[in-house]
């Protein structure tokens, strides 16, 4: 079967996979039109903090309940992103304003905080904690106005607008903790064009809060459930102490404004970013430097090569030839099987496996088709994907192994199969653990594990097997090369022929050329943002791809100048030298710009990250021992051998 038939077969299988997971709603599908009075729904997500990377359900605090607590069913992605959307007693209608109104049953009765309770929300917030609410699958958003400029100010007041995702739960001052209590809520709406006598109907396209503290005192509620709000400047916040019990209100306003956004360009107010421009300039940056070495690189490489071959080829000069050192002595060893051969086809397999997957969901969320709107969706196609990905694993492990003079077959089939995803596993397991043990709903349910293990064992490992088994039946890669007997003695190496140091200088380049949009991958892990720039992903993977490639194969022609013909191991060990990179970068961002204290936080994020840098090192690894393997056999076949 061909390569383009089966990505065709993926691509479709993915766009199957889109509607049946994302019950939601696809983005660009199924816009809700409500009528005036009609209601809509405030759903809760869950509360996040950037500083302890720990999510938890929205009821985990004691906020006021309605009188049915229900889940909704979630996908795979959300499951394991710690969502839990849950409904909240908040009553909206379509265009219709509230001045303020209390939010639990008991009219003018307050809610009276444990000290237990009051504890935990004093700890949420000096943990800095965020509240995620979701009205007609918009998330919430809290507006912050900053002069953009200090010395125009003067000139023109005008305000560069942000948004930040959720509103915060409280503040400190001092040593004192302040709850939000009232939230304002300010809904845009746009006006649908309708017939004329027919009833106009509108789309949610805006959810913003304005969150406030207001004191137990200050808040004066009626019979009627509805309150009045005290002026600004009198107004003192509603303190919690956490050593005693508490008495407060939760109340909230609402507020439609109509707005010009149209339904389908809703999203971009929360995807507004300030530095495009910092993304055109890396990536311009990386195109020239990449292209730059590039084109060095290949003219030394090709020039030189051209020189090799030339003289290795001269027939009359074959006295001069044996006298001379270079790649073309090895070339009786160079395609010697290298050690542990079901080791490395295994490794390079579950390479060929993420590559697929990775190439594809970027490409797909370059379309558009997995936009943040669909939420999880990222999550459950990378998933999927990775599994079905097997088939084409399987196939390249299974056909190197063969070459690599290889017999067992099914124990190779089954070590593609288990010796990445299990250590994966293995790593997610443990943190799960702690994760239960803080309660937070970022913990994998244990149903949804059973179910990923039957995904694994269900899905993945017979892909893998079968490709395996096709790729072990395939003729084996053509060496143009013979073997000798004896194997040559390889002479001493100079320093920096070491591995490490080639590690250190090979992932320079293919690093250099992505680190940039690594700060946006890390900000949208670690602190919430919403990633979308998928195009830009995209343009970056493909400037990867070129930088790895070209660094080991150089890497590889001086190994074997350097008449050092193990160069299988060692060439998948230096192409994946970025990935040191990537770890030092991310011990980097950790102490720079987190605000990590605590154990199991910084346990999660260096878990998380050995995984991401295994992958990582997996993936461009791959890559150049696939290109320093072509590399390899097209001089060797360029050059006449006895």
């Amino acid at each position: 079967f061909s390569f383009s038939q089966e990505r065709l077969r993926c691509m479709l299988v993915l766009l199957l996979l889109l509607h049946t997971t994302d019950s939601f709603y696809v983005p660009g599908v199924a816009p809700i039109n409500f009528h005036r009075n009609d209601p809509v729904e405030i759903k809760a997500v869950k509360l996040t903090s950037s500083r302890t990377q720990l999510p938890y359900e929205y009821y985990s605090l004691p906020f006021c309940q309605p009188t049915k607590i229900t889940y909704k069913a979630e996908n795979l992605g959300e499951v394991l992103r710690g969502d839990r959307i849950v409904n909240t007693p908040f009553q909206v209608s379509m265009n219709v304003e509230k001045k303020c109104e209390v939010l639990c049953n008991f009219p003018n009765k307050p809610v009276t905080l444990t000290v237990e309770q009051s504890k935990l929300i004093a700890e949420r917030i000096r943990e800095d904690y965020y509240v995620h609410l979701i009205a007609d699958n918009l998330p919430v958003a809290t507006r912050l106005e900053f002069y953009s400029n200090r010395e125009e100010e003067e000139k023109k007041k005008e305000k560069d607008v942000q948004f930040e995702h959720g509103y915060r739960l409280g503040f400190m001052d001092g040593n004192k903790f302040y709850l939000h209590n009232h939230l304002s809520f300010i809904l845009y709406y746009h006006r649908e064009d309708v017939e004329e006598n027919q009833e106009p109907t509108y789309r949610v396209v805006r959810f913003e809060v304005i969150p406030q503290s207001i004191k137990l005192e200050d808040l004066k509620a009626d019979e009627k459930s509805t309150c009045t709000l005290p002026e600004a400047t009198g107004s003192a916040p509603q303190e919690i102490d956490p050593s005693k019990e508490n008495q407060l209100l939760f109340t909230y306003s609402v507020h439609w404004e109509e707005s010009d956004i149209k339904w389908a360009s809703r999203w971009d107010t929360y995807l507004t970013m300030s530095d495009v421009q910092i993304h055109w300039f890396s990536i311009i940056n990386s195109v020239v430097v990449v292209f730059f070495l590039s084109g060095i690189l290949s003219m030394i490489i090709i020039r030189t090569l051209r020189k090799d071959i030339a003289n290795y080829n001269k027939e009359d000069d074959i006295e001069d030839t044996m006298e001379e050192s270079g790649w073309k002595l090895v070339h009786g060893d160079v395609f010697r099987p290298p050690q542990y051969p079901m080791i490395l086809s295994s490794l390079l397999g579950s390479g060929i496996q993420l590559f697929c997957m990775i190439l594809i969901v970027i490409f797909v969320a370059m379309l558009g088709m997995l936009s943040p709107s669909s939420r999880g969706a990222l999550m459950t196609t990378a998933c999927f994907l990775f599994m079905f990905m097997g088939v084409f694993g399987g196939f390249f492990a299974g056909r190197l192994y063969r070459t690599l003079k290889g017999h067992r077959w099914k124990k190779g089939a089954f070590c593609t199969a288990t010796l990445y995803p299990g250590v994966v596993f293995g790593i997610c397991f443990v943190l799960n653990c702690f994760i239960w043990g803080k309660h937070s709903s970022g913990a994998v349910p244990f149903p949804t594990m059973v179910a990923l293990l039957c995904m694994w064992f269900g899905i993945s490992l017979p892909l893998v097997y079968l490709g395996y088994y096709f790729g072990f039946r395939k003729q084996p890669y053509d060496n143009p090369v013979r073997t000798n007997q004896i194997p040559r003695q390889i002479p001493e190496q100079r320093w920096y022929m070491n591995k490490f140091v080639g590690i250190l200088m090979a992932g320079i380049l293919p690093f250099g050329a992505m680190f940039i949009e690594l700060f946006f991958i890390f900000s949208a892990i670690w602190e919430n943002q919403f990633y979308y720039l998928f195009g830009f992903l995209f343009l970056v993977f493909i400037i990867l791809v070129v930088s790895c490639s070209q660094i080991s194969i150089v890497m590889v022609y001086f190994q074997l100048c350097a008449e050092d013909y193990r160069w299988w191991w060692r060439t998948f060990l230096v192409s994946g030298g970025s990935a040191f990179y990537v770890l030092i970068y991310a011990i980097f961002y950790f102490v720079n710009k987190l605000d990590i204290v605590e154990f199991i936080p910084s346990l999660l994020y260096f878990g998380y990250t050995a995984l991401m840098v295994l992958s990582f090192w997996l993936l461009t690894g791959t890559i150049g021992f696939y290109a320093a393997y072509m590399f390899v056999r097209k001089i060797y076949a360029a050059v006449k051998i006895d």
